[in-house]
């Protein structure tokens, strides 16, 4: 029965198969090579591809090339080759549907046996060879022709007992040549490690099957159990109630049932809705950070090129005011006559006004990196925050988590570890030293015993001396 739907490609191809001689059939078949590796692996349009391929009988005719001399053959072991691969490729994930015995009792243990003989016509023709470049050649396509057959065995793991009970592969296994023996037993290896994971897998996939049903079992039976507890716990509770109240009772029983479901119920609800929005209020509070980083930066910028932006120079003075100021200056000058500088004298002053210009330069920058400085400290500091008020309760808190309780700042951590050693000497104190104090008061212990404990302290990623 012909598929409805099949693919234009495969029926140009099957008609043109039918109508060509026999010798060009091999040459034309090759074209399937094209289509199979043009479809994507592991996808419905390849399986329908493979179902259209075996319904218009282009896997038999590949079939019946294979079993052909290969001196009549246009291309030779070439051609011989590309079919065993593309016979193979198509036998692998198809589903024969109707045919489906014949697929499997007939077609597949034919197309092994071929593999086989071709494999004993190429070591022939291998051991006949004489040039070194002819050896080689040969050896390349014995080798495509077993890859071949092992990718067969792979999708039909059935076919490996006819495999290995075949005296094909006997004579195989009986070769003289060393690179044609040594192919052989790397292809009956994998086979093997093939037919070993078949049990294994089928064990796995049983165990697992079996699993399953105790634990639908248990699951069954404590629900079963959990009814019939509460069954027993109303029939008790009716026996006690007064028969005026039972209707009472079981009101009161259906709305405290409501109550529950509704409680369980919302939980879940509020849950789900939280993990759902919890990436987007992530989202927001990434993009509220790299804002404010972002709007900070560009403050800085701009603060700088305010800084360092050139002398725009003075407006075009008119000619009235220019007049006017040199009236001011020569008046100035008058009042406050200027006492005559030498030239020694004015170098001097030239020199400390850019020595005190140099300081003052660099005192700036210094004091522009203790600002950066402290910038960066009140960012670690709010990260540390931010770290602390999502990390986990201290009884929730796993291995991995401990990161979160550290502080890369010695002085926080020394003073962290002061503290933790002064609760712990006012713990392990006599009580008798405790007398008098009051829930809020402050804990002194000595610094001398705390020495001894901070002196071995772990701070910071450092090691103690």
């Amino acid at each position: 029965m012909k598929p409805t739907g099949t693919d234009p490609r495969i029926l140009a191809l099957a008609a043109e198969v039918a109508k060509s001689p026999e010798q060009n059939v091999p040459v034309i078949l090759l074209k399937l090579k094209e289509i199979i590796n043009n479809t994507p692996l592991g996808s419905s349009e390849l399986k329908k591809i493979k179902q259209d391929i075996y319904c218009y009988d282009l896997i038999q005719y590949c079939l019946l090339v294979l079993s052909q001399d290969c001196s009549r053959i246009q291309g030779g072991w070439t051609t011989i080759s590309q079919l065993t691969q593309i016979l193979s490729h198509c036998c692998v994930g198809l589903e024969p549907g109707e045919d489906a015995e014949e697929f499997y009792n007939e077609l597949l243990p034919s197309a092994a046996e071929n593999f086989l003989v071709l494999g004993r016509r190429l070591q022939t023709c291998f051991i006949n060879a004489a040039k070194a470049e002819e050896k080689d050649e040969l050896l390349h396509f014995f080798q495509i022709v077993t890859d071949s057959l092992f990718w067969l065995l792979g999708g039909h793991v059935q076919l490996i007992q006819n495999v290995l009970q075949s005296d094909h592969l006997l004579h195989l296994l009986q070769a003289d040549s060393v690179q044609i023996g040594s192919t052989v037993m790397t292809m009956l290896q994998n086979i093997l490690q093939i037919n070993r994971s078949k049990p294994t897998k089928i064990l796995l996939k049983i165990n697992r099957q079996k699993e399953e049903e105790d634990l639908r079992l248990q699951l069954q039976l404590q629900r079963q159990r959990a009814m019939r507890l509460s069954r027993e716990l109303r029939l008790s509770m009716l026996e006690i109630v007064h028969p005026g109240q039972v209707e009472k009772h079981n009101r009161e029983i259906e709305e405290k049932s409501a109550l529950i479901i509704q409680k369980y119920w919302r939980g879940y609800r509020e849950r789900k809705n939280f993990h759902q929005q919890r990436p987007s209020l992530m989202e927001n509070k990434a993009a509220v950070t790299l804002q404010r980083a972002a709007l900070k930066f560009l403050a800085k910028c701009r603060k700088k090129k305010k800084l360092f932006a050139p002398w725009q120079g003075l407006q075009e003075l008119t000619d009235a005011r220019r007049v006017e100021l040199k009236h001011q200056v020569d008046d100035y000058l008058k009042r406050h006559p200027g006492s005559q500088m030498s030239d020694v004298a004015s170098r001097e002053l030239h020199a400390h006004a850019q020595e005190r210009l140099q300081h003052y330069f660099m005192g700036r920058a210094l004091e522009e990196r203790a600002q950066q400085h402290r910038e960066a400290l009140m960012a670690q500091i709010n990260t540390n925050i931010e770290q602390l008020m999502k990390a986990p309760s201290l009884k929730e808190a796993e291995g991995k988590d401990l990161e979160l309780f550290l502080s890369r700042s010695r002085p926080v951590a020394a003073k962290a570890k002061e503290a933790h050693l002064t609760t712990l000497k006012h713990m392990q104190a006599p009580w008798w030293k405790k007398l008098g104090e009051e829930p809020g008061d402050e804990i002194n212990v000595p610094k001398d015993e705390l020495n001894v404990e901070l002196g071995t302290l772990f701070i910071g990623g450092t090691k103690p001396p």
